[in-house]
């Protein structure tokens, strides 16, 4: 059955690439989620009836890294939606490169819609919301270095498989809110917050690179893993750290302790997933069956 279905969707979305010589391959392609939305990140799944050197697509005005998965026999390639992106058709253009260095073209188009996202009204320390001399130094500082921490990102894989919880609690508030801090609009809650007692292991929700692990104004105690490809995740709020940069952790590794450092209201843990710029649902990320 697995199989006459699989048919039956090459047929549905199967297209030629490249000219139209016989010796044009055909792709088929599947999308996960079914049904991405602004702020959703995506797996693109490339099944080709030739053997390739290489794929790689730009989309949204990123670039999509493709890796060969040899247990699905597809090119898979991770990307995402920006929150500010429009419903609609969106073009996803694929680069083909064959084994004798033939190279080819595909559009595939990608429909996104658009999410509903609640709002929350929270209070804060007022120095968080308007900081003194001293702290705007600290904190410009602290933008220039998240900056060129993450420009330096790997451009190879390095998570396997899926992703997992950093810990085992409920989520108690959900990415994309629109936060109003101290009677004012900020922007929106860009990660997943999860309940977490003062001292609760944090662990790495696959296996990276430690390429930050210091205490920031805003985020606290904050560890960021680079997975690859342009993907990071971010652990704000640590009490305590358990790893240090220039580390590799794999999924499941205790990288520290959770805690009320930073702009927090309490205790609790906030997960970020950010990739090419762009911060994306991890809920939807621990969703999704990678490679």
């Amino acid at each position: 059955m697995r199989f006459l279905a699989f048919l039956l969707f090459a047929m549905l979305v199967g297209m030629p690439v490249g000219d139209s010589s016989a010796q044009s391959a055909v792709l088929w392609m599947s999308v996960e989620p079914a049904q991405p939305v602004n702020g959703s990140p995506v797996l693109f799944r490339v099944w080709v009836d030739k053997p390739l050197k290489s794929l790689s697509g730009i989309w949204l005005g990123h670039r999509v890294t493709f890796e060969f998965d040899s247990a699905s026999r597809a090119w898979c390639g991770l990307a995402g939606v920006e929150l500010g992106t429009a419903a609609g058709s969106h073009p996803l253009r694929l680069e083909l490169i064959s084994t004798n260095d033939t190279r080819s073209t595909s559009i595939q188009t990608v429909t996104t819609g658009q999410g509903s996202y609640a709002s929350s009204i929270l209070t804060v320390d007022d120095k968080f919301m308007s900081p003194n001399a001293d702290e705007q130094v600290r904190i410009r500082q602290e933008r220039a270095l998240k900056r060129d921490v993450f420009r330096r990102g790997s451009r190879q894989q390095l998570w396997k498989g899926g992703f997992a919880a950093p810990v085992d609690n409920i989520v108690t508030e959900a990415f994309g809110v629109r936060r109003i801090f101290n009677g004012r609009q900020r922007s929106r809650h860009q990660g997943l917050d999860f309940r977490a007692a003062l001292g609760t292991p944090v662990k790495a929700m696959n296996s990276g690179e430690v390429i930050l692990a210091r205490q920031m104004f805003y985020e606290g105690g904050l560890v960021v893993i680079d997975h690859g490809h342009g993907l990071l995740t971010m652990y704000l709020h640590l009490s305590d750290f358990k790893t240090t940069e220039g580390s590799r952790v794999s999924k499941g590794q205790i990288i520290g302790l959770s805690g009320a450092t930073g702009r927090v209201t309490s205790e609790h843990l906030h997960v970020g997933v950010r990739w090419q710029g762009t911060y994306l649902d991890p809920a939807i990320l621990l969703t999704m069956k990678l490679p």
